[in-house]
């Protein structure tokens, strides 16, 4: 019998056993990251960010402060909404380390945030136990390959959300968010 996969499912044919998802190799999922932050950043911000639809997540970008250098970090994140907060996933291309951003806001949680014709100025933190299971499901409902791709990681993925931050909130002595794109 002849199977054939479209470029949305690529699971491996095979004898009723499933297997994980085609993913890209790593290098190549870390040239596409450097190549849309570098169209974002040639765009001036034009071009590389998408609103979330209810079958499709949407394309932020999130500056922390480097935890270790201190400079201001971008990247580009999928998100969806959930009211006024922003949620996205600490997964690293589903590679096996923490991604660097979320060391970054796990260190220091307030960011700029730049989804389509708005910045925000947010507080990132993980979903507790209570979020997390809700949170999850809705990503689901976006990517059906999810949980097999999860699997592929060693710790579990977190859900990040990223909470607006009223500026008279943020206090006297507190950090001024990052601003410069990178």
């Amino acid at each position: 019998m002849n199977e054939t996969h479209t470029s949305t499912d690529r699971t491996a044919p095979g004898d009723g056993t499933s297997r994980s998802p085609w993913l890209p190799p790593r290098w190549f999922i870390r040239l596409a990251w450097r190549i849309h932050r570098g169209l974002y950043r040639l765009s001036r911000g034009r071009f590389g960010l998408r609103t979330p639809r209810d079958d499709r997540y949407g394309l932020m970008r999130v500056t922390a402060v480097g935890r270790r250098s201190g400079r201001p970090r971008g990247v580009m994140l999928a998100y969806f909404e959930d009211d006024s907060n922003l949620v996205t996933m600490a997964m690293n291309g589903w590679g096996a380390p923490e991604p660097a951003w979320w060391l970054n806001l796990q260190a220091r949680p307030q960011c700029d945030v730049h989804v389509v014709g708005e910045h925000r100025t947010m507080r990132a933190r993980a979903a507790d136990e209570r979020e997390r299971p809700q949170l999850w499901d809705r990503w689901r409902e976006i990517d059906r390959h999810l949980d097999a791709y999860a699997a592929r990681r060693p710790n579990e993925t977190a859900v990040v959300i990223l909470e607006p931050i009223d500026e008279a909130t943020v206090g006297p002595g507190a950090s001024p968010p990052p601003s410069t794109t990178r």
